[in-house]
């Protein structure tokens, strides 16, 4: 009785202490933000080392906004590098990065070929919102109606018919890609990758 009153006591203890450790952050972060005492945006972003002209010195970032931020830079990464070449995907950043989550490969392969086989969709047969070069040959062209379905369709063939058969290098898939390249192809998306990992955007 006496050992069962102790685990008791043991257990309101510490529930106390989690709700008083809880309280406390609760009002930290209230007053972070209240004050303006946590970063502003553009102080995050150079924090980070992402800091951009256009960002405005007077918004602010919330705590978990740059939870985020500090966590997980990548779909930021693919939003500048797509306007810095002003690219007509740049309203599907957010679904680039959701893609490569959900079929579970590199965040910058649908941007790296689209950069190699169409100067991110600036170069791409007219009305076909096809920017990667596949299904295309000389029985025709593949064809969408537009940016989302043919980034969807696309993600889904990379995944099948690439990295689930072990195709996962530039070189690998350029020889099922374009295997007449002398080389080039697997060259420009390594330099691609790079340009986005270290962020030179």
């Amino acid at each position: 009785m006496k050992r069962k009153m102790i685990q008791v006591l043991s257990l309101l203890l510490f529930t106390g202490v989690l709700v008083g450790v809880l309280v406390v952050e609760l009002w930290s972060l209230d007053s972070l933000e209240k004050f303006k005492l946590w970063p502003k945006k553009s102080e995050m972003l150079k924090i980070l080392g992402m800091a951009r002209a256009s960002d405005k010195e007077d918004s602010t970032v919330s705590y978990y906004d740059a939870m985020v931020l500090a966590g997980d830079a990548r779909p930021l990464i693919i939003k500048q590098y797509l306007e810095k070449y002003k690219s007509p995907l740049l309203p599907y950043a957010d679904l680039i990065f959701e893609l490569s989550q959900s079929y579970s490969f590199d965040y910058r392969w649908i941007v790296a070929i689209a950069q190699q086989e169409s100067n991110l969709c600036k170069k791409i047969p007219k009305g076909s919102y096809n920017c990667w070069g596949y299904g295309i040959h000389a029985n025709g062209t593949l064809k969408f109606d537009n940016y989302e379905l043919a980034l969807r369709s696309f993600a889904e063939y990379l995944k099948r018919e690439y990295f689930d058969k072990g195709y996962n290098t530039p070189e690998l898939i350029m020889k099922k890609y374009c295997p007449h390249s002398n080389g080039s192809w697997a060259f420009g998306i390594r330099q691609f990758f790079e340009e986005m990992e270290t962020s030179q955007i």
